[in-house]
């Protein structure tokens, strides 16, 4: 009574704390988002798939989407050589940004297609040219997967001009220079990217975790409304149905004619 805590008190309330501090882990993806996250990515860039093909005129596959969790020694891992990294922010309907990462050959091959070759020729070093190509390929794919994303969230995305830099990923550089959330912890998403039988290789679409929980609450916002929506219209179908219809006469029966 005399406003001094005891001991318990005071235990009560430095563990109360470590427990808040431990929480991290409200960022982290359950199985169900993970889940969600896989299928708006998977809807996504299939369409961007679509969006490819017309520009290299070669039949384009994307896989299923694998998703996980990853920090920068993963990506520096999965790619050993250099690689281009093409990060497009989000400017309207969602407050995040992803970065796509492409194999420094598959870039070549991908420019070559897009200038009417037939993606043999990859010789040279990895200029200007061949990032404003990619650049404008990632802008078409990602525009066509923003408008896919716009239906499943049922709002309007709009991206920013994607900016692409070649980075030598065995060389020790700062990689919240590409983008502060490379610092951390982040999702990952990977697909298998097949360009007729010239490119056969992985994509992959990097994701800040809080971003990622910002996609799949409105995917599931939007589904719930869309259910009640639903619910709502057949729940008021029978008090549309006034006085029952007059029958209309059975129809003569039908003949079968022999071809």
């Amino acid at each position: 009574m005399d406003g001094v805590m005891s001991q318990e008190e005071i235990n009560a309330l430095l563990n109360g704390s470590e427990d808040s501090s431990e929480q991290p882990k409200e960022e982290v993806l359950t199985e169900k988002e993970k889940d969600t996250i896989g299928e708006i990515a998977n809807i996504s860039m299939g369409t961007a798939a679509t969006t490819l093909f017309s520009l290299v005129n070669r039949k384009v596959e994307i896989s299923t989407p694998v998703v996980s969790f990853a920090n920068w020694s993963d990506i520096c891992e999965a790619y050993e050589k250099p690689c281009v990294f093409i990060r497009i922010g989000y400017t309207v309907g969602l407050d995040g940004s992803n970065i796509l990462v492409l194999k420094e050959h598959d870039v070549k091959v991908i420019t070559d297609l897009m200038m009417g070759g037939d993606g043999t020729n990859t010789d040279g070093e990895l200029g200007e040219l061949h990032l404003s190509a990619i650049s404008e390929a990632m802008n078409q794919m990602m525009g066509s997967a923003a408008t896919s994303m716009s239906s499943m969230l049922n709002k309007v995305i709009d991206i920013s001009p994607p900016q692409a830099d070649l980075i030598d990923l065995q060389e020790t550089i700062d990689e919240s220079v590409i983008d502060e959330f490379l610092a951390g912890e982040f999702v990952k998403i990977r697909f298998r990217l097949e360009i007729g039988d010239l490119v056969d290789s992985d994509i992959m679409q990097l994701y800040p975790i809080p971003f990622a929980k910002e996609m799949c609450e409105s995917v599931t916002q939007n589904m719930e409304e869309d259910t009640n929506s639903t619910a709502g219209s057949k729940g008021s179908a029978p008090e549309a149905q006034a006085a029952p219809q007059p029958q209309a006469a059975p129809p003569p029966p039908a003949t079968q004619s022999s071809q």
